[in-house]
């Protein structure tokens, strides 16, 4: 099957996606921090079944190929990355879809399924978290430096971003971040997880070195009917 990689402009930005299959189910891969299609998902788009899925990747805006702009966080860049996808998925006219997010992904998806429910079919969410803690800043504050992140990690991004845009990125990334725990529940989008409706599945790494297990858990027991 062939795999299209292109951009399409999406509020005022030219995001870019690779799509392949030819099923009638959509699907969205919704990369994590830093991420993006081609780095984050190159087992699901060769080998998810292509005759029951169409798969869509795409890179956030600032992220992977979809630069420019320089990827920025505002304090609502999570809201702003959820809109971003939906409306890509729209401008590519699927009327209907499922997320499949992982990380920052996972968040950003968790947003679109509550903001967005007529839209959104199913979802499955692994390595997210709904609040930040203190002991997450602390956990967060650990990679901000990535000369001294393992080399399997760090190669691929440092080959897409060159060293100074990776770098930088990072760092603005934990400040990004770090902020949702400046506020007195830490919240990031916990008080959208009742409105989220469609079949939801959580996947969790008890080995993850960057998400506390107890997230997986709380988005769980806020996610009525959730497996």
């Amino acid at each position: 099957t062939s795999m299209t990689s292109a951009k399409i402009q999406v509020n005022g930005v030219h995001l870019h996606y690779q799509l392949t299959g030819e099923g009638s189910h959509a699907v969205l891969l919704l990369p994590g921090m830093l991420g993006s299609g081609q780095t984050d998902f190159g087992p699901q788009l060769k080998s998810m079944n292509k005759q029951i899925f169409t798969i869509v990747a795409w890179d956030p805006r600032g992220y992977g190929q979809s630069i420019p702009p320089s990827r920025d966080f505002p304090p609502d860049f999570f809201e702003r990355d959820a809109k971003d996808a939906v409306d890509l998925m729209q401008a590519l006219n699927f009327k209907k879809f499922s997320l499949l997010g992982w990380s920052d992904g996972g968040i950003t998806a968790l947003i679109a399924a509550a903001k967005y429910p007529t839209l959104i079919h199913k979802l499955v969410v692994w390595g997210a978290n709904a609040s930040v803690t203190q002991e997450d800043v602390r956990i967060y504050n650990g990679i901000r430096d990535v000369s001294k992140w393992s080399e399997k990690v760090k190669k691929p991004l440092e080959e897409m971003y060159g060293h100074k845009y990776f770098a930088k990125t990072c760092e603005a990334w934990v400040d990004g971040i770090s902020r949702f725990a400046e506020k007195s529940d830490g919240s990031i989008c916990q008080q959208l997880l009742p409105d989220i409706k469609c079949p939801t599945f959580i996947i969790h790494g008890e080995k993850d070195p960057l998400v506390p297990q107890a997230h997986a858990e709380y988005i769980h027991k806020h996610i009525k009917g959730s497996r």
